[in-house]
């Protein structure tokens, strides 16, 4: 992740409104007989945002302009809350330390990134998470949670490191549990605030792009 990001997350009050998800780019071409080809032009997804707001305070439309102002419009990126995906199982679970597979031991490498596995058979995919949740993960070797001393996490990057003693051995099953965040950025330098009422007002769009990390 670039420096020009800060670790700080999108208001989540103003998230609890927002919609959107992944967006993926398919060419299709489509040959004189009718069929087609299609190719996926990005080897990951990227998720797209409105965290637009309806009618709000004064003062709460000034917070969401503070922080639109120090990110600098575009120039910053930032954390966002997605409701319907932040944990490594669903949003209605609490993370295990089994529940995403990240890796397997080898009996040397220490260092091993978080990911996110989408569906089970031979086309799954699997998705970098670059911020989890400090706090949130749990990890386990074969099964078997270890120790939080025994392994850190950089919740600025979703690596987790483990001790020199603690390195996972030959054939062993690497897993984790976690809530994290979607590092994005405002897809747009302006910020549209409509005066609806003499003590209230609007955003209708608040557009929001994620960073591919």
């Amino acid at each position: 992740m670039p420096s020009d990001f800060h670790e700080v997350r999108f208001p989540l009050d103003v998230a609890l409104r927002g919609s959107g998800g992944p967006v993926r780019r398919t060419e299709i071409v489509t040959l004189a007989s009718g069929r087609e080809h299609r190719n996926s032009r990005w080897a990951d997804s990227r998720r797209r945002y409105d965290a637009g707001l309806g009618i709000r305070t004064l003062d709460a439309l000034h917070a969401v302009l503070g922080f639109f102002e120090e990110r600098r419009g575009r120039l910053y990126g930032f954390r966002y809350r997605d409701r319907v995906d932040h944990r490594s199982d669903p949003p209605s679970r609490t993370p295990t330390p089994t529940d995403q597979r990240i890796g397997t031991g080898d009996g040397t490498t220490r260092v091993f990134g978080l990911t996110k596995t989408y569906g089970s058979g031979p086309e799954a995919y699997r998705r970098t998470i670059a911020k989890p949740v400090a706090g949130s993960v749990r990890v386990a070797v074969n099964g078997v949670e270890v120790a939080a001393r025994t392994v850190s996490v950089n919740p600025a990057t979703g690596q987790l490191t483990f001790a020199v003693d603690a390195v996972p051995p030959v054939g062993a099953a690497v897993t984790a549990g976690f809530e994290f965040d979607v590092p994005v950025r405002f897809d747009t330098d302006e910020l549209t605030v409509d005066l609806a009422a003499f003590t209230a007002g609007e955003v209708p769009r608040i557009p929001l792009i994620e960073i591919v990390p």
